[in-house]
């Protein structure tokens, strides 16, 4: 078989992983031939590829990034964008194409399962989101680095008796805060999951001074807001970015600063904030994220000989399944509230 691969939306580490589990699962198993599409859709829309070769993409396992390439290009904002992807995959021949993305690029792999193109979907989201599996790669890597900013940021406020507020990415859920602010021993862990209330932080943070800790880290993910509108609304307008992508998503960023300005001002004590942003994308992939984007890849390509198009290679109880494409698309996966009852304890 002719195979295609594509890596659409952000970037983040385990994507060189499954596109080499790709290339050779296919090339050693079943004799395929794999190319790879350059900048995710994009790519497909105006006939970019390049075929890849096994031996090449043997060095690829801890390799952070994509060799592909990626965009955040939506075909079906295009004019006859499905249409034209149709004919630039018909152009090569590719038999089956293999989308490794999240909600935006496997929802375009899923209308276009429907209009008969041959997609198998891999799911790639940092922020742990996506339905239909308990993990995504990527996600490990991004919880151990943001673990590892918490635990210098803690020397440095404790140091200076400072509030350091960490803002780690999570547009919709806050998987990364959650656990990156369990792993590191955060006062206070703020998701989108939850509004806050800004005056009980705050009361919180001046318990704290009150017992003797002079210092406290606040993780923050993106997307979070205080429950308060008048607040949210000033929060939201603090972190206003570019006009919205192609589908539709305002870029955040910012609730940090906003939120250390707040407190200094509320509490008296001095804050600061770090943003990680791309931080948590970038470098190699921890060993679990290579296990796992592995284990991707190979399934992937076993789905494809299998036949089965239009659905999702997933983790479910440690075993890799495969859901159908339009059960893991459109509603993200919010953080477990009971997980945040595990940090309680250890909060404020």
């Amino acid at each position: 078989m002719r195979l295609g691969v594509l890596t659409g939306g952000g970037d983040c580490p385990g994507l060189n992983a499954v596109i080499r589990a790709v290339v050779i699962t296919g090339h050693v198993r079943y004799g395929d031939v794999t190319l790879g599409y350059l900048d995710g859709w994009r790519g497909v829309l105006e006939g970019r590829s390049r075929v890849l070769d096994p031996v090449a993409s043997a060095g690829l396992l801890g390799m952070g990034g994509t060799i592909l390439g990626t965009s955040r290009t939506n075909p079906f904002a295009q004019e006859d964008g499905p249409e034209r992807v149709r004919a630039s995959l018909a152009a090569e021949r590719i038999d089956a194409l293999v989308v490794i993305g999240g909600d935006d690029t496997l929802g375009v792999a899923n209308r276009l399962s429907s209009m008969g193109v041959p997609a198998v979907g891999v799911p790639k989201t940092i922020d742990n989101d996506l339905s239909g599996t308990e993990v995504t790669f990527g996600f490990h890597t991004a919880v151990q680095t943001a673990t590892e900013a918490i635990d210098r940021l803690g020397t440095t406020a404790e140091s200076h008796h400072r509030v350091m507020v960490c803002e780690v990415m999570g547009r919709h859920a806050g998987w990364i805060a959650t656990e990156a602010g369990i792993a590191g021993g955060a006062a206070e862990i703020l998701v989108p999951e939850v509004p806050f209330d800004l005056e009980e932080v705050c009361a919180k943070l001046k318990a704290r001074h009150e017992r003797g800790q002079f210092f406290s880290i606040l993780v923050v993910a993106e997307g979070a807001l205080p429950a308060d509108p008048a607040l949210a609304e000033s929060a939201g307008r603090a972190r206003s970015g570019a006009a919205p992508d192609a589908f539709g998503h305002v870029r955040l960023g910012g609730i940090g600063d906003w939120l250390a300005g707040q407190l200094e001002r509320r509490t008296g004590f001095e804050a600061r904030s770090t943003t990680l942003g791309h931080i948590q994308r970038g470098g190699t992939p921890t060993a679990f994220d290579r296990v796992l984007a592995t284990r991707f890849g190979v399934a992937a390509v076993d789905a494809v000989h299998d036949g089965d198009f239009g659905i999702m290679v997933a983790l479910s109880a440690g075993a890799m399944v495969r859901i159908p494409l339009r059960d893991a698309v459109g509603h993200p996966k919010t953080v477990d509230l009971g997980l945040l009852e595990v940090a309680a304890p250890f909060l404020g």
